[in-house]
């Protein structure tokens, strides 16, 4: 029975998905995809599709926020705004898409990417397949009914993930998404220790992990746009950092 299996599996896979949710360097032993390759294998001239934006010449990084919406989130579209930066949002379902719709719309409304962070923040790789199959699905069909779109990108909880994730998110048209750069903003509201973070780790292709949940993260947004624009970044969703590549179901893409 392949339920059973999974279970199986779970005690070989933990400590290589607890070093993925860790540091996602070095030591995980997840096969990705780095925006660079996804580039490399679009067609030879292809042109970028998003806009004026080219990540093959521009120096590109892309700002993502897990786990919204919140109360928080509109002020952080006001900043976006004002700032003229686009974001990926890997949303909640459970206490957050159902609750905040209108805030989804003016997400997709204004150009952000929204995608998905499953349901109810369940570990993937410890729940059963078909579990895994509805973390998936109710974001994606309350993000389609709200927005139009069907989300093609997934960031798993914690990061964690396996062979059989893999192979769920490509049978329902889904890439999976994870990051070079984090704040570990859920450890403090410090915004200005939010902002150092990740700018000492930030770089080209870079993919900025924050969680507009945190009372912290928010006030540091403009300084964080400001002080990387300052040197010399572009900011881009998630697929316009893989143009003219295009994210592909089933894989992971990390810098």
């Amino acid at each position: 029975m392949r339920v059973a299996g999974r279970r199986f599996r779970l005690s070989a896979l933990a400590s290589a998905a607890a070093c993925l949710a860790l540091t996602l360097s070095g030591c995980a032993q997840v096969d990705t995809t780095a925006p660079s390759t996804a580039r490399a294998a679009a067609a030879q001239g292809a042109p970028a599709r998003f806009g004026t934006v080219d990540c093959r010449r521009a120096k590109c990084i892309a700002l993502t926020f897990d786990a919204g919406p919140s109360e928080n989130s509109a002020r952080l579209l006001d900043i976006l705004k004002e700032k003229k930066v686009p974001a990926t949002f890997f949303l909640l379902g459970k206490r957050h898409i159902e609750k905040y719709p209108q805030l989804v719309r003016r997400m997709a409304a204004e150009g952000h990417e929204v995608a998905s962070h499953t349901w109810d923040h369940k570990i993937l790789t410890r729940i059963s397949d078909a579990q895994i199959r509805e973390e998936l699905k109710r974001p994606d069909d309350a993000i389609e009914r709200l927005t139009g779109h069907k989300p093609t990108l997934m960031r798993p909880p914690q990061g964690r993930t396996d062979a059989d994730v893999h192979a769920i998110t490509k049978e329902m048209g889904l890439a999976e998404v994870l990051w070079s750069v984090t704040a570990k903003d859920y450890t403090t509201t410090d915004s200005a220790l939010i902002t150092k973070r990740v700018l000492d780790q930030a770089s080209r292709d870079g993919i900025i992990l924050l969680h507009d949940i945190y009372q912290g993260t928010v006030p540091a947004v403009p300084g964080i746009i400001d002080a990387l624009k300052a040197r010399g970044y572009v900011f881009v969703t998630v697929p316009q950092l893989l143009a003219p590549g295009r994210a592909e179901p089933g894989k992971v893409y990390r810098p």
